[in-house]
């Protein structure tokens, strides 16, 4: 671009971007008709920032700014629009905003969710897509798929995709599987205020699938983090959760930037091969709040999985999917040995116990060890919820966890009460911050003699010390016995008739403890140690 005039500089930049220069021109517009923010002028065309950029470049001359605002100056917008032609609508209606309309009243609502829903947590990748998204997915879904009576599943869902889909359709079932806490105890307590079928189940993809989510769903819906091994690993999981191959479909959200197909035939590669079917992409179906390099925008892919599907999921997964943090593809991800050396000795307590090698944070099967044999564990990547988990995995005399020492259960009193008391019939917990180094911490975790708990903290440490069992059945089992203990005879139909009143949330019941989100573990177990204590 050599020449001095904005308007040739702007004309010679969409003609660059030859069929494609159409969402440029909505740029040019939206600049002309008044203020608009830069991520107004990312998102509502769904041009990567550094386009929009290099256009505000180009028209500096003719651009005023007021702080991330920008127009073209009002007595030049007029030249703009005549010598660019941008009277006629640049943003043809789309049929399925229409349809939204229907819905209109819903946006509200689903507004103030996404406003009261915890904030993004950067190192699982979370970008919170716009109210009209939501309304998007679920006036969609609708509309392609009969959701009365149906099952879907939300595989992560941080833009309450589960909540919106109710709103449109509430007899449908949902699943909602998802790493972080807060989210899932957010769409507890919305779903019980609003009576909507939704039920929530904590997992962390890498280390495996909750049984309750395995072959559970018609539909499976998921936004996850837009690298090729994060993608491959949520359709993998996706395919997984699936109960008719033929039948169903998984529906991801997936955006890659235009200045980077590079990387969108990585990711599409990836899920070929898993031997799904490509059966619709959906451009620029998706618009967020953020994600401004791919143009605050993403396509839905609607796929299918096939008869090859099922033999190729048992893949390896890497902890390494994102694209922020320390479990971001980029990051080293590695421990210092001097670090691990000191957690090994921590775990040792000074040389009386054994200790094997440092295991990793995964807890998809029990961490066991012999006795006078201690566990140490290396969880310094732990975005949260793990450090948890692990004890909850874990089987041995003393555990010795490392982790970062900004971990949010170590940063202040709330979190550290919160989870002592979460194992506080298993573990007495030690928490030595800024060991070995300032960067780190390590929780040392004793094992609680079964002698020194009374008949209801028994009763409670029998399931706690089994997290990968049914809670069903190890409660209904351990009452028993508990009930025989003090002379009464208990039957396994009454037996499951006192735990089914006394459970919180009876759903719980064929769940794993390991799977059982959070917020609702420790009322469980007040109600277990309750119940034997009523059998006195």
């Amino acid at each position: 671009m050599t020449t001095d005039d904005p308007v040739q500089r702007v004309s010679d930049l969409l003609a660059a971007h030859g069929v494609h220069g159409r969402r440029l021109r909505t740029v040019v517009a939206l600049l002309a008709s008044g203020w608009q923010s830069l991520a107004e002028l990312v998102r509502q065309p769904a041009v990567p920032r550094r386009t929009v950029e290099e256009l505000l470049t180009a028209i500096e001359a003719d651009v005023e700014r007021d702080g991330d605002r920008y127009r073209i100056r009002p007595w030049r917008s007029t030249v703009y629009r005549e010598h660019l032609e941008l009277g006629r609508s640049l943003t043809p209606a789309d049929p399925l905003d229409i349809a939204a309309q229907a819905h209109e009243e819903l946006v509200t609502g689903i507004k103030q969710d996404i406003h009261a829903v915890p904030g993004p947590m950067p190192a699982l990748d979370h970008v919170a897509a716009t109210a009209r998204t939501m309304l998007r997915r679920a006036v969609w879904l609708d509309e392609q798929y009969t959701l009365s009576g149906a099952r879907l599943l939300c595989l992560g869902d941080h833009d309450l995709t589960s909540l919106a889909a109710c709103a449109v359709r509430p007899d449908l079932e949902v699943l909602v599987v998802d790493l972080d806490e807060r989210v899932l105890e957010f769409i507890d307590s919305r779903a019980a205020e609003r009576g909507l079928n939704i039920r929530c189940v904590h997992a962390d993809f890498r280390f495996g699938l909750p049984p309750a989510a395995q072959g559970w769903a018609d539909l499976v819906f998921t936004d996850p983090p837009y690298t090729p091994e994060g993608i491959g690993l949520f359709v993998a999981r996706a395919a997984a959760c699936l109960r008719d191959t033929d039948l169903g479909r998984i529906l991801l959200a997936y955006g890659f930037s235009e200045r980077n197909p590079t990387l969108g035939l990585k990711v599409q590669q990836e899920i070929l091969q898993l031997g799904v079917l490509f059966e619709a992409i959906l451009p620029r179906f998706n618009r967020y709040h953020g994600a401004q390099a791919v143009g605050s925008a993403s396509e839905l892919y609607v796929l299918r999985a096939t008869s090859k599907t099922r033999k190729l999921l048992e893949r390896p997964a890497s902890t390494a999917i994102y694209t922020h943090g320390p479990q971001s593809v980029e990051a080293q991800g590695k421990t210092s040995p001097d670090s691990v050396e000191a957690l090994r000795a921590i775990a040792s307590a000074d040389g009386r116990l054994q200790v094997g090698a440092v295991r990793g944070p995964a807890w998809d099967q029990p961490l066991n060890a012999a006795k006078d044999t201690a566990l140490a564990v290396n969880a310094t990547g732990d975005p949260g919820p793990w450090l948890l988990r692990v004890l909850l995995a874990s089987s041995a005399q003393r555990v010795a966890v490392l982790v970062a020492n900004n971990h949010l259960d170590l940063a202040n009193q709330a979190g550290q009460r919160a989870l002592t008391a979460a194992l506080r019939q298993k573990y007495r917990l030690r928490l030595l911050r800024s060991t070995p180094d300032d960067r780190s911490a390590v929780v040392v975790a004793e094992q609680i003699p079964a002698d020194r708990l009374d008949a209801g903290e028994r009763l409670a440490r029998h399931i706690l010390d089994r997290a990968h069992g049914k809670i069903g059945n190890l409660w209904r089992e351990g009452l028993i016995t508990a009930a025989k203990a003090a002379g009464i005879t208990l039957t396994r139909n009454a037996a499951r008739d006192l735990i089914t009143e006394a459970a919180p949330t009876p759903a719980d019941l064929d769940l794993r403890l390991i799977d059982v989100p959070r917020h609702r573990i420790a009322p469980l177990l007040d109600a277990v140690t309750a119940s034997a204590a009523d059998l006195s």
